[in-house]
């Protein structure tokens, strides 16, 4: 591996020109393609083999005339103070309200609040449902304008005028802000890092060509693969963090090799063989975890998992290829200001190469590897230390509560909220969450009456409605209405026992198919998917990247305390989660407008990014130890070089990974807000402590034991060499320990 990867680098130096300009042309048409395509679909949500999506799947074959495309408003309006909205003052100013919503353009039809019974029992609040021609992403600015405007006119007239539906504007957008923060900051980390403006501009701008081809990509086969304008989001915030990344490890080495004295286009092949190898593996790890999102079976989640993996791809190929193609163009610009002056000149012969050797190992500690000397003196104490922090801020996990975002969860402010909560008050709590009872049979209307009387019967059911077949007869549909809310579990209590009595009203009333479903018995379902996916998932993931780790280190112990310590991470992550977005700790710092449950879909994309993350950086930092340890170096040394080398680079990488993590924070999506702090405090969790404290206690415990690999094992797995051992037969002279450490490590 370190020596094919080595050859791709010195091609990549010696040729840059071509190298630049085949990525130069990837980029472009790409971008071309993606200009060119059609629209991409709208979001849709699919679930197979739940009795949601059967019911689902029924409805629009039995109901083909049905439009459940259509964008829909459902306008609540009630009379002020105690006045009746039935009274003929005020239901001239409903039906004028009416009127106005008709004339509105793209809408197709209005119900009639009166003609329909959707008044309230005690005459002070209706609701009227506006349907659209068009789907809610097609909606015109005219179109909700109209809306708007028909609002403000009524409550002018003195209404209390409330909407909600996909057809009300959510003034909330994205805007990009975040993604540009945190570039800036990974600009400003990089610049600290490095001295270099060059060298601080080189991760930035691969990681920006890495994601542009992959979100090109993506917008190119959105309307062919059916990824919707949402599927790119993942890509795109891990995409940016693993560019910076990667490439960041590689320049790095770069440097550290033309600091040791080695030849150019040998340094830069070195640097691919040897940092590039521990990207490929890194790189793999995030893919096993992205990827491995298929495995809960939601198509949506598949996808967004899919297009991710494939643009850490992407920026994998960018950081083996196009990264060393630019240290062609820059090889002494790249390094600090003050370093360049030694390198403007020829190439040192192997005895100047001894001489820096011996300069660089007069050098003082820098701060990893004191750190490092501290955690190997105090190993015990650090590892107590560390472990009983994170576990005390995991604790608020025990605690999680999931679900998912809809309208009863919006601020308090919007107007979403406002008609969700006048709908509780007037109709009932369940009204918001009715369910969908689906009977089919030969005869769909009878045995649809059977049904309803006895779902009336049934304990915490608020009403029935009448039932409704189809035109061929054999289908019908029944409305129930819960005495709970939808987010209740009394609600999802009540979903479970008439799924468990369709059985029984089958054979009682002769209908081949009874379903259970509706918005809330979706979300039920869906956080049911989500559930017994977990355990499986974590299998696969940790499983598959468990071996490969166990090919990199040829250890057993290594990837098993990588795998603990993510654990540890991911716990953590999760409990500085709830704590603010379910308990509402610090909400008003982080714009989080109304604390409630933490989204169904978090626990698992935190656990897929972050295993993924977490591997980055235990490859990047155990990789250089492990080099150490393959050349002849003590346990301790090996630690101690690993930091002296890498600590400083890791450390930066985390930072520029929270930084493009937390500006999504700013953004107003939900769903986006709470993974960007999941993931921003996940990878300070996982890089400062787990990595940067316990494992190099755990290393310092273990001795040599950490490198422990059975005999028959190691004769079974295939030698990869990463650590870049045959890339010279002579050890590399920097690579010893310095003895001027040696106080360190003993």
């Amino acid at each position: 591996m370190a020596s094919f990867l080595s050859a791709l680098g010195r091609f990549a130096f010696r040729r840059r020109g071509l190298v630049v300009l085949l990525w130069l042309v990837t980029l472009v048409g790409a971008g071309f393609a993606a200009s060119k395509a059609p629209a991409p679909p709208a979001d849709t949500f699919s679930m197979p083999g739940t009795e949601s999506q059967r019911a689902f799947d029924l409805l629009q074959q039995k109901f083909p005339d049905a439009k459940t495309d259509g964008a829909a408003a459902r306008v609540v309006v009630r009379a002020p103070g105690a006045e009746k909205i039935t009274s003929p003052a005020r239901k001239a100013q409903v039906e004028a309200l009416l009127a106005d919503l008709a004339k509105a353009p793209q809408v197709a039809a209005v119900a009639d609040p009166f003609r329909t019974n959707a008044v309230s029992r005690d005459g002070t609040t209706s609701y009227a449902y506006v349907t659209y021609e068009a789907t809610a992403t097609e909606l015109t600015d005219a179109a909700h304008d109209g809306l708007t405007d028909a609002m403000a006119k009524a409550r002018d007239a003195g209404l209390v005028v409330e909407a909600g539906g996909d057809a009300v504007k959510i003034e909330q957008a994205m805007g990009g802000t975040g993604e540009k923060l945190g570039i800036l900051v990974s600009a400003v980390v990089l610049l600290l890092t490095f001295g270099s403006l060059v060298a601080a501009g080189m991760p930035l701008l691969t990681a920006m060509i890495g994601v542009g081809i992959g979100i090109s990509g993506i917008t190119a086969l959105g309307s062919t693969l059916g990824l919707s304008s949402t599927t790119s989001t993942l890509a795109l915030m891990i995409g940016l963090a693993v560019g910076i990344d990667y490439a960041l490890f590689i320049v790095s080495r770069y440097r550290s090799e033309i600091a040791e004295g080695r030849e150019r286009a040998d340094a830069a092949g070195r640097a691919v063989g040897t940092a590039g190898s521990a990207v490929v593996f890194a790189g793999l790890t995030v893919i096993i975890a992205l990827a491995g999102l298929a495995v809960v079976n939601v198509p949506m989640l598949t996808k967004m998992g899919l297009t991710a993996a494939a643009t850490v791809a992407v920026a994998v190929l960018v950081a083996i290829t196009f990264v060393p193609a630019l240290l062609g163009f820059a090889p002494v610009r790249v390094l600090a200001r003050r370093d360049r002056k030694q390198y403007t000149g020829k190439p040192l012969t192997v005895r100047q190469q001894r001489r820096a050797a011996k300069r660089a190992a007069r050098t003082k500690p820098n701060l990893g590897a004191r750190w490092a000397g501290f955690v190997l003196r105090r190993p015990l104490l650090v590892l107590i230390v560390g472990v009983l922090g994170l576990g005390t801020v995991a604790v608020p996990a025990a605690s999680l509560e999931l679900g998912l975002p809809g309208e009863g969860t919006m601020a308090p402010e919007t107007t979403q909220r406002k008609a969700y909560d006048l709908l509780s008050e007037s109709f009932g709590p369940g009204f918001n969450g009715p369910l969908t009872v689906t009977v089919q049979a030969a005869d769909a209307k009878g045995a649809a009456e059977q049904v309803r009387t006895e779902l009336r019967t049934v304990r915490g059911v608020a009403a029935v409605g009448p039932a409704a077949a189809n035109a061929g007869g054999d289908t019908a549909l029944i409305n129930v209405v819960p005495a709970t809310g939808p987010t209740g579990s009394a609600t999802e209590d009540l979903v479970h026992e008439l799924r468990d009595r369709a059985g029984g009203l089958e054979t009682r009333t002769g209908a081949s198919t009874i379903l259970v479903a509706g918005q809330t018995a979706m979300f039920i379902d869906f956080s049911q998917t989500l559930d017994d996916a977990l355990l499986p998932y974590l299998a696969l993931v940790v499983g598959l990247a468990f071996l490969l780790l166990m090919l990199v280190f040829r250890s057993v112990l290594v990837p098993l305390k990588a795998a603990l310590g993510f654990l540890l991470s991911v716990s953590a992550a999760l409990g500085a989660v709830v704590a603010v977005f379910q308990w509402g700790w610090l909400a008003d710092v982080l714009g989080v407008d109304q604390p409630g449950p933490v989204m169904s879909t978090l626990p698992i994309f935190l656990i897929g990014v972050v295993f993924g993350l977490a591997m980055d950086y235990e490859v990047f930092l155990v990789s250089r130890m492990r080099e150490a340890y393959v050349h002849g170096a003590r346990p301790a040394e090996a630690v101690v070089t690993g930091f002296r080398y890498g600590g400083r680079v890791v450390s930066a990488a985390a930072i520029i990974m929270t930084s493009v993590f937390s500006g999504f924070i700013m953004e107003d999506n939900d769903f986006v807000k709470m993974i960007g702090f999941g993931l921003a405090a996940a990878v300070l969790f996982d890089a400062f402590v787990v990595r940067m404290a316990l494992v190099p206690a755990l290393f310092a415990l273990l001795g040599r034991s950490a490198w422990w690999l059975p005999r028959w094992l190691d004769r079974i797995l295939p030698a990869i060499d990463v650590e870049g051992e045959k890339l010279s037969a002579q050890p590399v002279p920097a690579r010893q320990h310095p003895a001027h450490e040696s106080h360190l490590v003993g």
